[in-house]
């Protein structure tokens, strides 16, 4: 590939290379004419050249190598695996291990909660037992006897008044069943009482059983309208157990006023047939 500089040199040496031979061409035409009217006194040897001095040019500048630029390549984005969703069934099971775990934890806590008392308890015993021991090591000492005396008291005030709180416990615990008992006896007496003033031919046969809700004033009088809870399934069987509820004021109720609360909302079965 020739460049523009190298061409343009070239071309002069062409040029160059012509006007010599054009010259060289007009010298020997004029010199043989002149030797045809004169004779050559005179020998001029003429170099000839078989062609123009090579004329170096420069050396060709090398070429820079065109670099192409690779594209960077993009970086690869890896997708993150999704989390899958637990199966119902692993999870039910986590649920059953917590609840189980929560279980134990509530076990274990009464476990530790009455080794707890124990603990306190015979604590408790050995110090009295000790504060005694120490009492009667104590009476000889005159000084000291009084404190003893008082110690001993507060100690026999506590016990008397635990014993007393005790009793107190039992006392409500028997008062409580007995009051259970007096209210379950009314409670039957109620329903017997109400059982005689049924119609039992509106309730055919089998044995259907019906739930009514009462309310009652301490007179044994109705507050209101009685409220069926539960049908026997015969319309008519529900009104005659109505109206014999209606029929039966005054309900039987216990003497003891204090009573009363358990029967101011009543919730009772019927079953006509039995």
């Amino acid at each position: 590939m020739i460049r523009s500089f190298e061409k343009e040199v070239s071309w002069r040496a062409g040029g160059l290379a012509i006007v010599v031979h054009l010259a060289l061409l007009g010298a020997l035409l004029i010199s043989f004419n002149w030797k045809a009217a004169h004779p050559v006194l005179n020998v001029t040897e003429v170099e000839l050249w078989d062609s123009l001095p090579n004329l170096q040019a420069p050396p060709p500048i090398p070429a820079k190598p065109i670099i192409e630029e690779q594209p960077t390549p993009a970086p690869e984005v890896k997708e993150e695996p999704k989390a899958e969703p637990e199966p119902v069934v692993k999870q039910e099971a986590k649920i059953d291990i917590a609840l189980e775990k929560k279980q134990k934890e509530l076990e274990q806590k009464k476990i530790a909660d009455k080794l707890k008392k124990e603990l306190a308890l015979e604590q408790k015993k050995q110090l009295a037992s000790l504060q005694a021991e120490s009492r009667k090591d104590q009476m000889a000492n005159n000084d000291k006897s009084l404190k003893e005396k008082e110690a001993l008291k507060k100690i026999q005030q506590e016990a008397l008044a635990e014993d007393k709180a005790q009793s107190d416990q039992q006392l409500l615990s028997a008062k409580a069943s007995a009051n259970a008992g007096v209210v379950d006896e009314f409670k039957s007496k109620i329903q017997a009482k109400i059982r005689t003033k049924v119609n039992k031919a509106l309730c055919g046969i089998g044995n259907p059983e019906l739930k009514f809700d009462i309310a009652l004033l301490p007179t044994g009088e109705l507050s209101g309208t009685p409220k069926l809870v539960k049908s026997s399934g015969t319309a008519v069987c529900d009104e005659a157990v109505e109206r014999a509820i209606m029929a039966s004021q005054p309900l039987p109720l216990p003497a003891d006023s204090s009573l009363f609360s358990q029967f101011r909302s009543l919730k009772l079965i019927f079953r006509p047939n039995e």
